[in-house]
């Protein structure tokens, strides 16, 4: 058998590998050592020297090129969680080290979230919730069958990413229209996924609903301007499961200030937590959540048992499902 070794935070260890996924592991792998985290490897150093594959997820060391060095047998990293982004170094990719992660398993939550939060935006939920709060009860003169609703409303998806995908299959059983922005899409592939393509402003102007979902790279930093918010229709809404960076948050808000009408519920904000004076905590049509998309509790043993899964296809010489390669890496969120 392979040797592994388990390399994450005690916490994740504990919630991405639950017993049934634990007890297929030790089966099928030579577990070597105690799981290493970031506080105990420089004592356990010597784990590394026989490992062949590793388990990993969040609270994960870095593998650079001091553990890379040390471990001159590691074949495959199998990580339980979404981004390794910032953890490879290019020493990973020169050793031919398969990298697998469970991204995929992981845009699941955050896809339902974005459905939960598209669906209530266009029913109004939030302004209802700001409105019936401010009077005690129902708003005067409002009259609630004038709210839109979830039918021939059109929602704009900012990036086909797994998420962003995933988001659109979701959306699917609904009568609803999707238009996407993502510049490195063709047309063809874009209408297999039934959406249509349009430029960011265009898909700002024509949108509904707007959910971003675009990695954070340099070349997205700030690409979400004020603008944008500007450009939207009277009581629309805008979604950020992504990252907070891809925004330029004090446009946004300078522009939420001025449209109150419209809302942005935001699960990511830059920096992360929002400074105390915030004016995220001020606006009442700022809707903040602390990065809760994700898999939190019990989603997150999902991830362990997809890479117990994809651990078993790499023994048994099966294609993989989830690898990922240097190029994949590069573009990462």
């Amino acid at each position: 058998m392979k040797k592994a070794l388990f390399v994450l935070s005690d916490f994740m260890f504990e919630k991405c590998y639950d017993e049934a996924t634990l007890k297929l592991i030790h089966a099928n792998f030579d577990v070597i050592g105690e799981n290493i985290t970031k506080t105990n490897y420089k004592n356990n150093l010597e784990s590394f020297k026989d490992v062949e594959v590793i388990f990993s997820g969040m609270g994960s060391i870095e593998y650079s090129e001091e553990i890379m060095a040390i471990s001159p047998n590691l074949e495959a990293i199998f990580y339980a969680a979404g981004s390794m982004k910032s953890l490879l170094t290019d020493k990973v990719w020169e050793q031919g080290v398969t990298i697998s992660t469970a991204n995929s398993a992981n845009a699941i939550p955050v896809a339902e979230f974005t459905l939960s939060q598209i669906i209530f935006s266009l029913k109004d939920g939030w302004k209802f919730v700001r409105e019936t709060r401010a009077n005690r009860g129902k708003p005067d003169g409002v009259i609630v069958h004038e709210t839109p609703g979830a039918y021939n409303q059109t929602v704009g998806i900012i990036s086909l990413s797994q998420i962003g995908r995933k988001t659109i299959e979701l959306l699917k059983p609904f009568d609803l229209d999707i238009i996407a922005y993502d510049p490195f899409i063709e047309e063809a592939e874009a209408e297999k996924l039934g959406v249509k393509l349009v430029g960011l402003d265009e898909l700002f102007e024509q949108a509904d609903v707007v959910s971003l979902h675009a990695p954070w790279l340099p070349e997205t930093e700030n690409m979400i301007t004020g603008d944008h918010f500007r450009k939207m229709k009277h009581g629309t809404s805008f979604i950020n499961t992504a990252r907070g960076a891809i925004v330029n948050e004090p446009e946004m808000l300078e522009a939420l200030q001025k449209r109150t009408d419209l809302t942005a519920v935001l699960d990511v904000v830059y920096p992360e937590p929002p400074a105390k004076d915030s004016l995220i905590f001020e606006l009442d049509n700022v809707v903040y959540t602390p990065h809760i998309a994700g898999s939190t509790g019990k989603e997150l043993a999902r991830l362990g048992a997809l890479m117990a899964d994809e651990a078993m296809r790499y023994i048994n010489d099966e294609p993989l499902q989830y690898e990922i390669t240097k190029e994949g890496y590069e573009i990462m969120a």
